[in-house]
């Protein structure tokens, strides 16, 4: 299957530039105030929530909302679509899609390939610093990702194609997508009062945001090989198990190895429900130039204007 990939798929995207003396390893974790605030606001608010307004309704629109913004909106959307640039899909979707992976409250676009392409670029190279390692134990590893940040001493360069900062949009959502829960609280509010606020809001974002994280940890620390990369910092691990609850991010050795992939699961032991998706979307003439480990599925709409 390997001879098959097209080379790019084999490596993450050229977006990052070595500059003279770049380090992967040279750096420090310091506190993040906005971060460390923001997760820990929401999570305060969200057990608020489940104890003071205990709903079954508002933990089904909890859950409905999860399954949307982290499936459709964040592995989809943010990860699969905006930047690995899997498949092709109409531009207003596309926006919808990361518009609902902003609500998930990690970052807003242009902050998403920050995380991600720095990250990545660490973990290709022959060594780098635990933050993108994630070798120092569960909870020193917890307190790192959701309450600091990592600044190297002697960074790359990162380039975000100019069709993501120059777009409005996504510039507009970069400069306020905390603000986004905002009107997300205000329908809440107006359906089920404040508890549906507290726990469609509050709790929604916390158990995000660390159920994001547990799955870094351990994708990257345990789990299975197929893709066997042992001239890198840091390979992927496939947790069999996770799939149906991580929307299928949790084959992430597959995702190392075959990065600009949509299909995460490669078989149908692998359940992926963002390849579900992103299938369905195909089928429906949403998508198209669909990549996979085997090449890139077409479904005859590659004129299609965005």
């Amino acid at each position: 299957m390997d001879d098959q990939m097209d080379k790019k798929l084999l490596r993450p995207t050229d977006r990052v530039t070595p500059l003279p003396g770049s380090s992967a390893v040279a750096g420090k974790v310091i506190w993040a105030p906005a971060k460390s605030l923001w997760f820990t606001g929401m999570a305060l608010a969200g057990l608020i929530g489940v104890v003071a307004f205990p709903s079954w309704e508002a933990a089904g629109v909890t859950f409905l909302l999860m399954l949307l913004t982290l499936c459709l909106g964040h592995s989809v959307g943010m990860h699969r679509l905006l930047i690995h640039r899997s498949f092709g899909a109409p531009l207003w979707l596309e926006h919808a899609l990361v518009y609902l992976g902003t609500l998930v409250g990690m970052a807003g676009p242009i902050g998403m390939f920050h995380i991600h392409e720095i990250r990545d670029w660490q973990q290709q190279q022959p060594d780098c610093h635990s933050f993108a390692k994630h070798d120092v134990g569960f909870w020193r590893d917890a307190i790192w990702q959701m309450h600091c940040e990592q600044v190297l001493e002697r960074p790359p360069q990162l380039h975000i194609e100019d069709r993501v900062t120059q777009d409005r949009f996504y510039r507009w959502l970069e400069a306020t997508w905390r603000w986004q829960q905002v009107p997300l609280a205000l329908l809440l509010f107006a359906i089920g009062g404040i508890g549906f606020v507290l726990w469609g809001t509050g709790l929604r974002v916390a158990v995000s945001l660390a159920g994001h994280w547990v799955t870094v940890h351990f994708a990257h620390t345990t789990g299975e090989r197929p893709y066997v990369q042992d001239d890198i910092a840091i390979d992927g691990r496939n947790l069999p198990f996770w799939g149906l609850f991580t929307f299928g991010e949790a084959f992430h050795n597959n995702h190392h190895a075959f990065p600009r992939s949509a299909r995460m699961g490669h078989d149908a032991a692998q359940i992926d429900p963002g390849w579900w998706v992103i299938r369905t979307l195909g089928v429906l003439g949403l998508a198209w130039d669909i990549r996979t480990p085997d090449g890139i599925e077409t479904t005859g709409l590659e004129g299609v204007a965005q």
